[in-house]
């Protein structure tokens, strides 16, 4: 069924309506690598892509946890207001994260450029997104409510936590454009790969490329983990080609 926006930003500001998507088995691919974010990182070496984000930059909320699948991206920037006047009269709450929500598909990441200081995700917001089939979320900038999507079980790596709230003091104003986190440039449909390392923005054109390469790696080094294990010498490890 085809999408409609639900009228929160002006239509121009949704860029698209459906995600172009990679075919699942790539998706499938990604997810059983071992180490997903370091074998991406260095198949991205190989290729000359850069789209990694280390997890000092951007952690993290809940360890252990790791997600892979496409992006569909909101951007928002600063508000101009008297945060007093918009929270008592003007009562505007321009935050718009519910137009991506309403465009979400099962297995989308959500994917926010966002204002440090205040919230540009709480935990209402997360559990509308995990009912619409978000798997978690990627956030360049602060959030709240840290123990709302701990008890959910909802993954989502961001800057920080904040109690201070984003309805007064920002605004969203693009859904599934380009976007850029941490200063890696983000589009809809790219592949999102998070783990306790770290995010991988995978451009979407380059996936199924990178995915051969990534299996060489992630083979290789499974074996070498297994001859460390049995015992192989140094000499030998240093000799054998694994990759």
């Amino acid at each position: 069924m085809p999408k409609t926006p639900l009228g929160r930003l002006p239509r121009e500001a949704i860029r698209m309506l459906e995600l172009p998507r990679l075919p699942q088995d790539i998706i499938e691919g990604f997810k059983v690598l071992v180490d997903l974010t370091g074998t991406i990182s260095d198949s991205m070496d190989q290729l000359g892509i850069v789209g990694v984000v280390p997890a000092y930059v951007l952690p993290p909320v809940t360890p252990g946890t790791r997600i892979v699948g496409p992006a569909l991206t909101v951007r928002n920037i600063q508000r101009v207001a008297q945060i007093h006047k918009a929270a008592t009269v003007d009562k505007t709450n321009t935050q718009g994260e519910t137009e991506a929500h309403n465009l979400a598909e099962p297995g989308d990441v959500l994917v926010i450029q966002g204002v440090m200081g205040c919230s540009n995700m709480g935990g209402q917001s997360a559990t509308i997104a995990k009912r619409q089939g978000f798997i978690g979320a990627i956030v360049d900038a602060t959030v709240r409510d840290p123990d709302g999507y701990r008890s959910m079980d909802w993954p989502v790596w961001c800057k920080g936590f904040t109690p201070i709230t984003g309805k007064w003091r920002m605004e969203t104003v693009e859904v599934n454009g380009v976007v850029e986190i941490c200063g890696v440039q983000v589009r809809p449909g790219d592949l999102v790969c998070a783990d306790e390392a770290g995010v991988a923005f995978v451009p979407r054109e380059r996936a199924a490329e990178l995915l051969v390469i990534a299996r060489q790696i992630d083979a290789g080094d499974t074996k070498r983990k297994a001859d460390i294990d049995k015992g192989t010498a140094i000499s030998a490890l240093l000799t054998r080609k694994y990759k």
